[in-house]
């Protein structure tokens, strides 16, 4: 039997369900029940009626997801398929810059774990962070972890005063704008599109910039033929699947995370067989953090 055969006869004899992000290897893309990013994959998780939702992503994903979805099993094709830059934010630094800013909104980047969002006001991913951000009432946002989306955040949203986390992804904030230059050189035609996760000298040179679903969106609906991609290399599957008519290039030479792609049909069609590597998160812990979630759900409307 083919591992793809195995895969979907075990999601119908569990009621389960696969959820990828879109930096996670091609063919997990592929054989997914449904693939996006950050904010699209919280919402598909509250979505589903499955009894077991197996999250090809890294550890805040499924973190994220057994919190929307207390009462379903959230399982992990691989346990140690981390994010770096969740890691970079911790609550002392929040509970120090509490202490020294009145009238101040905790914004925590969804790349976070469950222990940063249960300290902070509302959640937020790279689509919906400028629209969130301007609904809020406070004068002042301490935005964590990531340094290069609260920056950008702060230029679309100037009557707000920030403070900003020093995290960053390591992917993106490794994007040389002197490497960019080379490559809209070679393409003068190609469109750039960033992410926001990318420095503040990359993003000036793009003529786009947004969230993975974002670029994605953008290439498709673009008259381009051409274009610079400045994200995670997965994101290619995607935009060639719905673009077979058009040319994309990486805004970079390294354009993959090792720990998105530690996720492998083999470990998906294992995890879902053997219900290993399941998520948990302290109920105290959860409680307080689900709010920071369902606040980003409803703000996000």
């Amino acid at each position: 039997m083919y591992i793809e055969d195995e895969i979907a006869a075990l999601k119908k004899e569990k009621q389960a369900i696969i959820l990828a992000h879109y930096y996670v290897p091609d063919e997990v893309q592929e054989y997914a029940d449904f693939v996006g990013d950050s904010f699209g994959l919280a919402k598909k998780a509250i979505e589903t009626d499955a009894k077991i939702i197996v999250f090809a992503g890294v550890d805040f994903m499924g973190e994220s997801a057994k919190m929307l979805n207390p009462e379903k099993k959230v399982i992990m094709p691989d346990a140690t398929a981390s994010c770096p830059m969740a890691h970079m934010a911790d609550v002392e630094t929040i509970e120090k810059v509490r202490s020294q800013y009145d009238d101040l909104a905790v914004v925590c980047y969804v790349n976070s774990t469950a222990a940063v969002k249960a300290v902070s006001d509302v959640c937020v991913t790279s689509s919906n962070a400028v629209k969130i951000v301007r609904k809020l009432p406070n004068k002042h946002i301490f935005f964590t972890p990531d340094k290069n989306l609260g920056h950008y955040v702060s230029t679309q949203v100037p009557d707000k005063h920030f403070i900003l986390n020093n995290g960053f992804c390591p992917r993106h904030d490794t994007v040389d704008p002197a490497y960019v230059k080379k490559v809209q050189a070679a393409h003068p035609q190609a469109l750039f599109l960033a992410h926001p996760e990318c420095r503040k000298e990359v993003l000036a040179l793009a003529d786009y910039v947004g969230s993975t679903s974002g670029i994605i969106d953008y290439a498709g609906k673009s008259d381009a033929k051409e274009f610079i991609i400045g994200t995670e290399g997965g994101v290619f599957y995607e935009l060639e699947t719905r673009n077979p008519d058009k040319t994309f290039y990486p805004a970079m030479e390294d354009a993959y995370c090792i720990n998105m792609k530690k996720v492998t049909l083999e470990k998906v069609r294992d995890c879902l067989r053997d219900e290993t590597n399941e998520v948990h998160v302290d109920p105290a812990v959860a409680s307080k953090a689900v709010r920071s979630l369902e606040r980003m759900l409803e703000l996000a409307k």
